[in-house]
């Protein structure tokens, strides 16, 4: 059985405030954690980041108990960057809520107001014509339609967003399969300017064709409605999968992966591949 028993199990108000008080007393320069005293918004950036992608990891794996317990270490990211602005008189975690309160109201008139819509592009419709509005309102003058796509995104995603906005207005390939073309025209770019041989002193010529394939291939994804983090994290299982079989045949054999040449790691690397597909 679940250790969570029912998804309605406590008193969301109360743990809530029991969990911005924890946070408060840890902050407490007098007799508070020495560590969550030294943080600051850069300094947890990056845990923020990583707890996301953790909450990704366990959905998918398919285990709720785990996603449960990513998601308290999600949550627990905003309530920190919420008490550090509060200790700077910025904001509160209330303004926090409030706002995406607002927000998803004000986004969703098809549900909180009389706007009609007929199915989830109409949705999708409204929703980018309400962020513009918003931008707006804000004084933003960028009239773009890549306007607003945030430049703290992984590259990857951003690249699809960018792809997906131009798409919006007609810039777009026809199908999937001149995208392939593009995308072999990439690769052979930069085959030649491997070939050029002065890896180092040619640095700057093959990052800008890798980020042109790497490029092409997120379009690819997209029109293969594909979720591009999805498809390099099972690739990045499926690696680690295979390479910890072959240190496992390896050590069966009385040795170490890193005792044997090129070709006989290769042997162990399609010998994993072929039971797994045995």
């Amino acid at each position: 059985m679940s250790t969570h028993e029912t998804p309605a199990t406590g008193n969301a108000s109360a743990e809530l405030e029991r969990l911005l008080a924890i946070m408060a007393r840890l902050r407490d320069p007098k007799g508070g954690c020495p560590w969550d005293l030294e943080q600051n918004f850069a300094t947890i950036a990056p845990y923020t980041i990583e707890e996301a992608y953790e909450v990704a990891d366990a959905i998918d794996r398919g285990d709720l108990d785990d996603l449960c317990d990513e998601l308290g270490d999600l949550l627990l990211q905003v309530v920190f960057h919420a008490r550090m602005a509060e200790e700077q008189g910025a904001f509160a975690f209330a303004e926090v809520a409030r706002a995406i309160s607002d927000k998803m109201q004000r986004r969703h008139p098809h549900v909180f107001a009389d706007v009609s819509v007929d199915d989830a592009d109409g949705v999708m419709r409204n929703w980018d014509a309400i962020k513009r509005a918003e931008r707006a309102a804000k004084g933003d003058q960028d009239t773009s339609a890549l306007a607003g796509i945030s430049r703290g995104l992984p590259e990857w995603q951003r690249a699809v967003k960018l792809q997906s906005r131009a798409a919006k207005v007609g810039f777009d390939w026809p199908g999937p399969l001149p995208v392939l073309d593009k995308a072999a025209e990439e690769l052979q770019e930069l085959r030649e300017e491997f070939e050029r041989g002065d890896i180092v002193g040619n640095k700057a010529r093959l990052q800008e064709e890798l980020g042109d394939l790497l490029f092409v291939c997120a379009n690819l994804a997209r029109h293969a409605d594909v979720d591009l983090g999805a498809a390099l994290r099972g690739a990045n299982h499926k690696f680690e999968r295979r390479f910890r079989s072959m240190e496992a045949q390896a050590e069966a054999q009385g040795d170490s992966l890193a005792a044997l040449d090129l070709d006989a790691q290769e042997a162990l690397w399609q010998h994993a591949k072929a039971t797994e597909k045995a």
